[in-house]
């Protein structure tokens, strides 16, 4: 007896789990944003989201980006969610454009990071070159002392007293 409930019970429970998967497979939308445009969109609008949260040049923030998004796309909100759900029900195909779209972001991060990179070793030097710059200005007039001011204002004497 307990061998056969313990049967109906896993019965029950698969046709659950089956019951509760979707293999809903939306129709293709007429205007469908291709896979390239789409991983581009997508990776302005995960840079658009990471920014709202930073204040911006006018000391704003939680500004919503994605409009601008939109915008530089030349797409709106209902092309970009028709073509999305449509990605969604293919998950084959959003995984490879998830896949794009991480490694886009990991592209730009590492460029960014090579940039401050390359700006805080100028900026290393600049400093290096300014106290350097500094102590070779200070050590000379110390070495050169009263001497050099003494020589200038002789030599302006003498340029004043030489006849044309």
């Amino acid at each position: 007896m307990k061998f056969k409930i313990k049967y109906i019970v896993l019965l029950l429970v698969s046709v659950c789990f089956a019951a509760c998967t979707s293999n809903t497979i939306l129709k293709k939308p007429e205007n469908l944003i291709s896979k390239d445009q789409m991983v581009e969109v997508l990776t302005d609008m995960l840079l658009a989201n990471g920014g709202s949260s930073i204040k911006n040049l006018n000391l704003e923030r939680n500004v919503n980006y994605y409009p601008l998004v939109f915008e530089k796309h030349q797409i709106d909100s209902a092309r970009f969610s028709e073509s999305n759900h449509f990605y969604i029900s293919r998950i084959d195909d959003y995984n490879d454009i998830l896949a794009m779209v991480n490694e886009k972001l990991t592209l730009k991060k590492e460029n960014l990071q090579l940039i401050i990179e390359v700006q805080d070793s100028i900026k290393r030097v600049q400093d290096s070159i300014k106290r350097q710059g500094i102590k070779f200005i200070r050590d000379s007039i110390k070495r050169q002392g009263i001497k050099f001011k003494r020589d200038s204002i002789s030599k302006k004497m003498i340029k004043k007293k030489r006849l044309p």
